[in-house]
């Protein structure tokens, strides 16, 4: 093969390679706006609201955390060996507290929601760093689903779950 074929061919390749990585980014970008651009205005509400109640947690303003529950709230945390009801909503972040622990940060990651009626159910994984008085501490994250309810007083949890993501 004579230089001038193997550059024709090398060229070739790339341009291949580059139309097919331009082709596959397409393919995802357009795959991934759908589910977005198809959330209603209460799960684009609702996911705001998922954002507050870490920045809340984030910044120990229990006040506003409790506005998120609904009084008839019932729900099963992963720190919990039975279902709790309101009165015991923050147990789990006085449990960090009380060592002396703060959330240092959190990533958020949407994982579904859907919305019937006055009802948005949301799924997502949560990794968080608790920090300990030194700053140290190991991230860990929980899958968490929590029900919203639309009230007078506007959104509210009503209902949840969350359990440890097995550390891979």
């Amino acid at each position: 093969m004579t230089i001038s074929k193997y550059r024709a061919t090398i060229a070739r390749r790339w341009a291949i390679s580059c139309r097919t990585i331009l082709v596959l980014s397409i393919v995802a970008l357009c795959a991934a706006i759908p589910s977005v651009a198809q959330q209603t205005e209460n799960e684009k509400a609702v996911w705001k609201l998922e954002s507050n109640y870490w920045d809340y947690v984030k910044a120990l303003d229990m006040d506003h955390y409790k506005a998120l529950w609904h009084e008839n709230f019932v729900g099963w945390p992963y720190s919990s060996s039975q279902p709790a009801r309101k009165e015991h909503i923050t147990d789990w972040i006085k449990a960090h507290t009380d060592k002396g622990s703060t959330l240092a940060w959190y990533e958020l990651q949407p994982a579904d929601s859907r919305a019937t009626e006055n009802l948005v159910v949301t799924d997502y994984w949560l990794t968080s760093l608790w920090a300990d008085k030194t700053g140290r501490g190991e991230p860990f994250t929980t899958r968490i689903t929590h029900t919203w309810i639309k009230t007078p007083n506007g959104w509210q949890i009503i209902g949840g779950m969350s359990a440890m993501v097995p550390a891979s």
